[in-house]
C-alpha cells in the first residue's frame, strides 16, 4: 500500500473540539467509551484495596496487581487483534463480559477473605480480558476526520478526556471501597465496563467495524511495518518517564515528610498533561510526526533528569506540570503514527501496541527505579529514568519511521 505524504498540519482550517464532538454520531460512540474507560481507571487500585483488605499485606496485594497488570500488557495485542478479526460489537462485547465476571469472581474471593494465590490467580485472569476501548474509539475517530488537523484534534481530545477518566477513576474507586465494601467496588467496576462497552458498541460508528472482509499478510503486521518498532521504543521511553515520575515523587514526598503531597504531584503531572494536550490539538504544525514524537521525548528525558535537581515541593509541583506537558502529545503523535504506518484492517491492533508500549516502559521503570529510590534517593530515580528515557529515544532514532 502506498501511503500518503506527512500531512502539514497547516493545510487546512480544523474542526474545534465542540464540532468534533458534534459531528453525526460522534458521541453516541465518543461518551459511553469514555465510561468504559473509566472503569480501566479504578481497576488497578480497586483491586489493590480489596485483596489488601482481605489479605492485611501489601506484598500479596502488590504482586495480585503486578499480575492483572502483566497479564493486561501480554494479552493487549492479540485482544486488538481479535477485534479488528470478528468486529467492534463481538469482541467488545464478549471482552466486557468477561472482565466483569472476573471481577465478580475476585469480589467473592475478596470477600470470603480467600488466601493469596486464589486472589493473585483471579487478578492474573482478569488482565486478560480488558476491552481495547481507546484503540477502537481511534478506530472511530479514524472514519468520522480526514487525516491532518482534524484528526490529531480529535486524537487529541480523546487523550485528555482519557486523562481525565484516569484522574476520576482512581477517587471513585477508593470512595466505593471505603464507602460501600471492596466487593462491591470490584463488582461495581465491571458494570461500569459493560455499559460502557455495550453503550459504545451499539453506536451506528462502532457497528460499521464489523469482521474484517479479507485475510492479512503477513507483512500488514504492525509489527512488521517499517519504522513501528521505532515508535513503539520511543512510547516506551514515554513509559518510562512515567513509571519514573510516580515511584520518585511518591518517595520524594516521603521524604519529606509529606506523603500526603503525592497525590498533588500526581495532579501537577496529570494537570499539564490535559494543558498539554488541548494545546497541542488546537495548533497547527509543519513538522513532520517523527520528529515531533522524537522532540517530544526529548524534552520529557531533559525535564525528567533536571528534576533530579529538585530540593523542595513547590519547584517539584511546577515541574511535574512542565513534564505532563508533554504526556498526551507524545500519545497523541504516536497515535497518528501507528495509523499512518499501518494499513486500516490492522488499526486497532497498531494503536494497542502504543498503549502496550507505553505500559511496558512504565512497568520497567517502576520496578527499577524503586531499586535506585530505595538504595539511594529519590533525586537519583530521576536521574537514571531521565537516562533510560534518553536511551530509549537514541535507539528510536535510528529506527525512526520516515513520515
Amino acid at each position: 500500500m502506498a501511503y500518503p505524504p506527512p500531512t502539514d498540519d497547516r493545510a487546512a482550517d480544523p474542526l474545534g473540539y465542540l464540532d468534533i464532538v458534534r459531528l453525526p454520531g460522534a458521541a453516541g460512540a465518543f461518551l459511553p467509551a469514555l465510561l468504559g474507560r473509566l472503569a480501566f481507571a479504578m481497576v488497578g487500585l480497586v483491586i489493590l484495596l480489596a485483596v489488601q483488605r482481605a489479605t492485611g499485606s501489601f506484598a500479596v496485594a502488590g504482586s495480585a496487581t503486578g499480575a492483572f497488570g502483566v497479564a493486561n500488557v501480554v494479552a493487549s495485542p492479540y485482544r486488538a487483534r481479535l477485534v479488528d478479526r470478528i468486529g467492534q460489537r463481538r469482541a467488545l462485547v464478549s471482552m466486557a463480559v468477561g472482565f466483569a465476571m472476573a471481577l465478580g469472581t475476585l469480589a467473592v474471593l475478596t470477600y470470603v477473605d480467600a488466601p493469596a494465590w486464589p486472589l493473585v490467580l483471579g487478578s492474573l485472569v482478569t488482565g486478560f480480558f480488558p476491552p481495547p476501548l481507546g484503540a477502537s474509539m481511534r478506530v472511530v475517530w479514524s472514519s468520522l476526520t480526514p487525516p491532518g488537523p482534524t484528526r490529531t484534534r480529535a486524537y487529541s481530545l480523546d487523550a485528555v478526556s482519557e486523562e481525565s477518566m484516569f484522574t476520576i477513576g482512581p477517587l471513585l474507586g477508593a470512595t466505593l471501597v471505603t464507602a460501600l465494601s471492596p466487593s462491591i467496588a470490584l463488582a461495581a467496576t465491571g458494570c461500569v465496563a459493560v455499559v460502557g462497552t455495550v453503550g459504545m458498541t451499539t453506536s451506528r460508528h462502532s457497528r460499521g467495524h464489523g469482521p474484517r472482509t479479507r485475510g492479512t499478510t503477513p507483512s500488514s503486521r504492525p509489527l512488521r511495518r517499517p519504522g513501528f518498532l521505532g515508535v513503539l521504543t520511543a512510547m516506551a521511553g514515554v513509559g518510562a518517564v512515567l513509571g519514573t515520575v510516580e515511584i520518585a515523587a511518591t518517595a520524594f514526598a516521603a521524604q519529606q515528610g509529606s506523603i500526603g503531597s503525592a497525590g498533588t504531584l500526581l495532579a501537577a503531572l496529570g494537570a499539564g498533561s490535559v494543558c498539554g494536550g488541548l494545546l497541542y490539538g488546537r495548533r497547527s504544525w509543519a513538522s513532520s510526526l517523527t520528529r515531533r514524537l522524537l522532540t517530544t521525548v526529548l524534552t520529557m528525558a531533559v525535564l525528567t533528569t533536571a528534576l533530579s535537581l529538585v530540593s523542595t515541593t513547590v519547584p517539584l509541583h511546577v515541574g511535574l506540570f512542565l513534564l505532563g506537558f508533554c504526556i498526551a502529545p507524545a500519545l497523541v503523535t504516536g497515535y497518528l503514527l501507528s495509523d499512518h504506518l499501518t494499513t486500516a484492517d490492522v488499526r486497532t491492533e497498531a494503536s494497542s501496541w502504543i498503549n502496550t508500549a507505553v505500559n511496558a516502559g512504565a512497568a520497567l521503570a517502576s520496578a527499577g527505579i524503586g531499586v535506585v529510590v530505595d538504595s539511594r534517593s529519590p533525586g537519583a530515580g530521576f536521574l537514571v529514568g531521565g537516562a533510560a528515557a534518553a536511551l530509549l529515544l537514541v535507539l528510536a532514532a535510528a529506527t525512526r519511521p520516515r513520515s
